[in-house]
Parts: structure tokens; sequence; C-alpha cells
């Protein structure tokens, strides 16, 4: 009986965070929402992560990078649509420039940017792993690998101060497809919109990971020569995994930088992407709902401690970030199943009938 209760109790569980989500926008104020949007926003890479470290077993740590790529995609769209013709973005104006470069002219088309948040960060992956992993590179080194490909990719955008707005990066937007972003009603829609998208990006990797693909994407965590002695080229499975991610990662970017308003060098570099692993870590980097809550507990409470203590944030992160690798490696994903599976053990006391002759001789 407790079997059958707990699936159901989980459903219902699911079912009233999802109705509490929807009803945010008059549950909690204007600054609270568009915090948890951010930070729903922020959910969709955690997502990514999920399948590709925590299914695939590949650690990246340049996840910074396609989350860039999705935001400036976006952001450079949203700049275009406040100026006149012939105009170009202040920061140009004031580093020199006269004229607008000419990988920036198709972003003025709204449609092109945002199947831009989608492919220029698929391409990019795409390519880039595929020439990795048919090397066989893997583990430790592409970590380090990811790791120097934030690095550059960030210092390239400080560098590029006439091109992509430098260290301050771009900022100051007006509308997106004509709606003023400062209204209420654009914020709460677009709470909307990351919600039904972090929805929809939960459902489909748990399909897919549900799936042949799924399988096979764990057996090459667990044992990549096995799978090659089997007659299977895991390569393939991994860009899969890998460019999956880059998408929900640039995904991620555009929506953060349309609820933040700005997007720069420092949202994408190598400290960044390594606090996005830590977000999955803490929460569970098998569970598609703990790397979720992992996101929104780590975030809340960074924009709690840093606002109070800015110098303590760091310490604590890495604090807490130990005590989960040592006390709880499968993130608080792996407390509560393990919390569940203790309940499920349990067996109803059954109580003794008693006996009908007993009753009758005395």
């Amino acid at each position: 009986m407790m079997n059958k209760q707990l699936p159901l109790i989980g459903r219902f569980l699911t079912i009233g965070v999802i109705g509490l989500a929807f009803l945010a926008p008059w549950l909690i104020s204007a600054y609270e929402l568009t915090l948890l949007g951010r930070f729903l926003a922020l959910s969709i890479l955690a997502i990514g992560l999920v399948l590709l470290w925590g299914e695939a077993g590949v650690l990246s740590l340049g996840q910074g990078v396609f989350f860039g790529l999705g935001g400036y995609a976006l952001a450079m769209n949203l700049k275009l649509a406040a100026l006149g013709p012939g105009e170009i973005p202040d920061f140009m104006s004031w580093s020199g420039r006269d004229a607008l470069p000419w990988w920036w002219e198709p972003f003025g088309n709204s449609f092109f940017a945002v199947m831009g948040v989608i492919l220029v960060p698929g391409i990019f992956a795409a390519l880039f792993s595929w020439l990795v992993f048919r090397r066989r590179v893997g583990g430790v080194y592409f970590a380090l690998i990811t790791q120097a490909l934030a690095l550059c990719f960030a210092t390239l955008l400080v560098s590029q101060q006439q091109s992509t707005g430098g260290f301050n990066g771009l900022t100051d937007f007006q509308t997106f497809f004509g709606l003023d972003l400062g209204s209420p009603g654009t914020i709460r829609g677009l709470y909307w919109a990351t919600l039904l998208l972090l929805i929809a990006s939960f459902a489909g990797v748990h399909w897919l990971l549900s799936s042949r693909f799924g399988k096979l994407l764990r057996a090459t965590r667990d044992g990549e020569n096995r799978v090659r002695f089997l007659g299977y080229d895991p390569a393939p499975y991994k860009v899969v995994a890998f460019t999956l991610s880059a998408v929900l990662a640039g995904v991620a970017g555009a929506l953060f930088t349309l609820h933040a308003g700005v997007i720069s060098p420092a949202l994408v570099g190598v400290v960044p992407s390594i606090e996005m692993v830590i977000w999955v870590a803490i929460g569970g980097r098998k569970s598609l709902w703990g790397a979720i809550a992992g996101t929104l507990l780590v975030n809340f409470a960074k924009d709690q401690i840093s606002s109070a203590l800015p110098s303590l944030w760091l310490y604590a992160l890495g604090l807490v970030f130990v005590l989960v690798v040592t006390l709880l490696p499968e993130g608080l994903a792996g407390l509560g199943s393990g919390w569940t599976s203790r309940l499920s053990r349990r067996r109803p006391i059954t109580p003794v009938a008693s006996n009908p002759v007993a009753r009758v001789e005395s």
C-alpha cells in the first residue's frame, strides 16, 4: 500500500509546485518575481547539465560560453531595435566606430535573432564536440579544455570593446517584439514564458533519458569501452548530449538577458561556468528535479548573502560544495530518494485475527 501511495504523493506535490509557480505573480513582489524568472531561466541550463554530466558522464566547465552566445544573440537584436535608421549602438560611437559591423546586421531581424539563440550555440557545440570526442578526449582533459574555452570567450568579449561592449557588455534594452520590457504585463508574460519553457525542457529531457538513447548514454557513462566492444560508437551520443545541453544553455542565456536586462563577460567566464556545475552538484547531478532545486536554492542564497555580506558568499558556496561532495555525493536529490526508499520499505502491521474457537471455548 505504501509503495502505491508514494508515486501518488509525488504527483500531487508536482502539480502543487507547478500551480504555485504559475500563481507567483500574485503571491510575491515584482522584485522577487524578476529574481525568480532569472533563476528559472538558469534552471533550464541546469537541466542540460544533468543530461551532459549526470547521464553522459561528461563534465563541462564551459557552459558559460553557450549561455553567453544565446544571451548576446538576443541582446544584439534588443540593442538594434531601439535604434533609428543608420544609427549604431552608443558604445560603438564612444569607441570610434562609424558603421555597424557586418555580423551585427542579420540580428536586426527579430526572427533571425531568436533562431540564432538556438542555432549559434548548437552549431558551435556540435562542431567543437565532434572534433574532441572523435579523438576520444574525455574526463579531466575535456573539463580543462572547456574551461579554457570559457576563459578565451570572456577575454575575447572584453578585448573587442568596439563590437561587443567590452567589460560592460550589452544593456539598456527597451522593447522585444514591440513589447515594452518594463511594463508589468510584459514582466508577467516573460515569467510565464520562462516557466513554460522550463517545463517543456524538463519533459523533453525526461522523455529522451527514458528512451533507448538515454540507456545508451548511461551505458557510455558507466563503461565506454564495453559499449564500443558491443558495436556502438559512443562519440555521436556524446555529441548529441553536448549539443542539446548547449542549446538549453543558449535559451537560458537569452531568457536571463530579458529578465536581467544585461549580458556581459562577467556572466559567461570561468567562475560563472564553475558555479553552474556547483548548482547541479548540490541539487543532484542525476536528478532533473534536484538540478532545478539546487539552482533556485543556491541563487536565492547568493542574492541574500551577497547583499548582506558580499565578501562572504564565495566562502559559503565553497563550504557548501565541499560538504555536499563529502557527505551527499548524490546531492539533495540523493537525500530525498534515500528518505523515500526507507519509507517505501516500511510495511503496515497487519493485526492478527483472534481465534474464534478460543472465544467459543472461553
